[in-house]
């Protein structure tokens, strides 16, 4: 079993709270946006990292993470990109890397709002853990933890952190 925090659009911005629910998961996944490299560095510290960059990230997170993660973790394939789309909605490239790959969940970020959705059509997993940094319109921080074990997704929750100020 694994336990997944996953965060996105931390723009240049990672706290103690962050950090909080960084320590309690195994693995850490953010889906774009990073801003400072300093962020991910930071988590890097204390667990593993899985990440890609996003529209607003330089030369030096692109350097590190790529457009898209397309692995494996507790037997649950996963694609992690950060500009994507959701159910019904999706980009037409996300589309084709979600028909051709068949991933059981599907991670992005962007758009700042939290969402959490099953795809019946590609059956997939669409999440987005909404904007966990204070740039942006988006008025509470948000998070997603959840467990992968035997190829399944269980116990996922949401964290709201404090209110942007």
């Amino acid at each position: 079993m694994k336990k997944i925090l996953l965060l996105s659009d931390t723009h240049s911005y990672i706290d103690e709270q962050i950090l909080k629910y960084v320590k309690q998961a195994d693995e850490v996944w953010h889906a774009g946006d990073i801003g400072d490299i300093k962020v991910t560095d930071t988590i890097k510290i204390y667990k593993p990292l899985r990440a890609v960059y996003g529209n607003i990230d330089d030369k030096i997170a692109r350097a590190e993470f790529s457009l898209d993660n397309l692995f494996e973790v507790e037997g649950v394939a996963v694609f992690m990109t950060h500009i994507g789309g959701y159910p019904g909605k999706y980009n037409a490239r996300v589309k084709e890397v979600l028909k051709q790959h068949k991933p059981k969940l599907f991670i992005c970020g962007h758009s700042h709002i939290l969402k959490v959705q099953f795809d019946e059509k590609l059956n997939v997993l669409h999440l987005n853990p909404g904007a966990a940094g204070k740039h942006g319109f988006h008025t509470v921080r948000t998070m997603l933890r959840f467990e992968l074990e035997g190829g399944t997704i269980k116990n996922l929750e949401i964290i709201e952190l404090a209110k942007r100020s």
